[in-house]
């Protein structure tokens, strides 16, 4: 599972996609588009269903990769333990299911509803390198201090580092930048048709510099 807002999807998504499926020697990737990420309640967010189709399109012709619906047709926040949870349901406990994130993710990790039981659900927790993100090896101590089992669960992948952030592309849009080559062409046709992102993007308010309370972010 691969999930995210996907707003848009892009290549970096992709190769690391297609990392994981040849690292881990997957039947199926599946794509999870978020239907409300709690972390991302600061700034609009494309309706679910340009997000699916950026998705479905993106993915086209790739027999590994498919899309999950499952946080797009339930209510209520798209927590990852939740997620976990209702994909375990469906699957049973013969599907082994790997979760991937972003090693600069398990900084933020418990802030997370539930971090425990999002690793009792995932038997594998893909961490993808980010560039020029370096985590404190001390922290990982912590972390299974914290959530045990979690080392146990851990794989760290090495990608192809691709600097590239849905939040720059939708600038990019705005300001009439090109896009083509860091998305699919499918998905730069489809974002032009539909006038996505043609307005400049309003920026979050500063927050509190004091330490918040945790958000239970995913």
């Amino acid at each position: 599972m691969l999930g995210g807002t996907f707003d848009p999807i892009h290549i970096g998504h992709l190769i690391i996609a297609q990392e994981v499926v040849a690292a881990l020697q997957l039947d199926t990737l599946y794509f999870l588009p978020a239907g409300d990420p709690p972390h991302k309640r600061d700034h609009a967010i494309t309706p679910a269903y340009h997000r699916q189709r950026m998705v479905e399109l993106a993915i086209a012709g790739n027999p590994s990769f498919a899309i999950s619906l499952v946080d797009l047709e339930r209510a209520g926040p798209s927590y990852t333990v939740d997620t976990l949870r209702l994909l375990r349901e469906q699957w049973g406990d013969a599907t082994s299911i790997a979760f991937v994130i972003g090693w600069d993710m398990l900084d933020d990790l418990l802030t997370w509803r539930d971090p425990a039981g999002v690793v009792r659900q995932a038997d594998t927790l893909v961490a993808v390198h980010r560039p020029g993100y370096h985590l404190d090896p001390h922290y990982l101590t912590s972390l299974e201090a914290a959530v045990p089992g979690i080392k146990q669960r851990l794989a760290p992948l090495a990608s192809p580092q691709m600097a590239i952030s849905s939040s720059d592309l939708r600038q990019r849009v705005a300001a009439h930048r090109p896009i083509r080559y860091q998305v699919p062409d499918a998905v730069e046709a489809y974002i032009l048709a539909h006038g996505l992102y043609s307005q400049p993007i309003p920026v979050p308010a500063v927050p509190d510099q004091r330490r918040p309370e945790p958000r239970h972010a995913y």
